[in-house]
């Protein structure tokens, strides 16, 4: 009879070594899992601000190519560069006369 019961017991210790060795192993797997959870959670929220700045420059970088287009748009134009002509640089054409106020 005491083989019978030695048997039992020693099943019993070794489901439940079995059981603690398989609980640890989950621990360890559920912290390793969060762990790398929470790094790719703060750098994927580092590449959210960092895409948010880029595209900000990139609004800047396309509004003022935009105006730069304008511009060349303008300066191609013979109507405005004549006006640029007569009011900056003081031109005037052949026949004309210049008349200017002092105050």
């Amino acid at each position: 009879m005491k083989t019978a019961a030695a048997g039992k017991s020693s099943g019993n210790t070794g489901s439940r070594r079995r059981i603690k060795i398989w609980m640890m192993f989950i621990v360890l797997f559920m912290s390793w899992a969060t762990y790398t959870f929470l790094g790719q959670l703060k750098q994927s929220n580092a590449t959210e601000i960092r895409l948010a700045s880029v595209q900000k420059q990139l609004d800047e970088s396309t509004e003022q190519s935009q105006q730069l287009q304008q511009r060349i748009d303008q300066l191609n134009d013979p109507e405005y560069i004549e006006q640029l002509a007569t009011k900056e640089q003081g031109m005037v054409k052949e026949g004309e006369k210049v008349i200017e106020v002092i105050k």
